[in-house]
């Protein structure tokens, strides 16, 4: 009798997992300009993203992803924020392909890293649980042209944590799972 609850369980695990319910995840949506090497930009200004009130956080956070990852050598915050405050240039500001020229030959890049995030809390039944959706792009200087492109949401829902009496992920879990497969997508 145990023996077959334990199999009801490890089959309903199995099927959930199959069906995309396990986790809070939905799938990645990408694109890599055709005939386009990003490993051979060497270094990237990751500009501030759009968005919910923890944008500039994600930003943060991208960047020591992209370092960390050895995925892209990236420019300081603060040296790309002064230039930005001396250019007078907003984050909700589209940029203008000469704007984007005089970034890139300022700051020695050959691209820069753009993002918007929001950021929300949903409910189902009597648990909360955070849902965050993410675009990020990298925008090459000289032309204008996106090289990538991803978007994605991660949520800390989950049936088996539900079925299981678990904790949902938080925001920050939620956030660094889904940067990493927002940027898994580049390679």
């Amino acid at each position: 009798m145990m023996c077959k609850k334990f199999m009801s369980i490890v089959l309903l695990m199995a099927v959930l997992s199959l069906s995309g319910c396990f986790s809070g995840q939905v799938p990645i949506e990408s694109f890599v300009r055709e005939n386009t090497n990003l490993a051979l930009i060497q270094k990237i200004a990751v500009l501030p993203f759009e968005g919910s009130g923890r944008a500039p956080r994600i930003r943060e956070l991208a960047m020591t992803q992209l370092l960390a990852n050895n995925i892209f050598d990236v420019v300081d915050k603060g040296v790309v924020d002064m230039l930005l405050k001396q250019e007078a240039i907003t984050a909700a500001a589209p940029l203008d392909i000469f704007t984007l020229r005089r970034l890139g030959e300022s700051l020695d890049v050959s691209a820069v890293m753009l993002g918007s995030v929001e950021d929300d809390v949903n409910a189902r039944g009597s648990a909360s649980f955070p849902e965050i959706t993410m675009t990020l792009r990298i925008v090459e200087c000289e032309t204008g042209q996106v090289l990538w492109q991803a978007s994605g949401m991660g949520s800390g829902y989950s049936v088996a944590d539900r079925l299981f009496g678990m904790a949902p992920k938080d925001r920050f879990q939620v956030t660094m799972d889904l940067l990493y497969d927002l940027m898994a997508t580049m390679q």
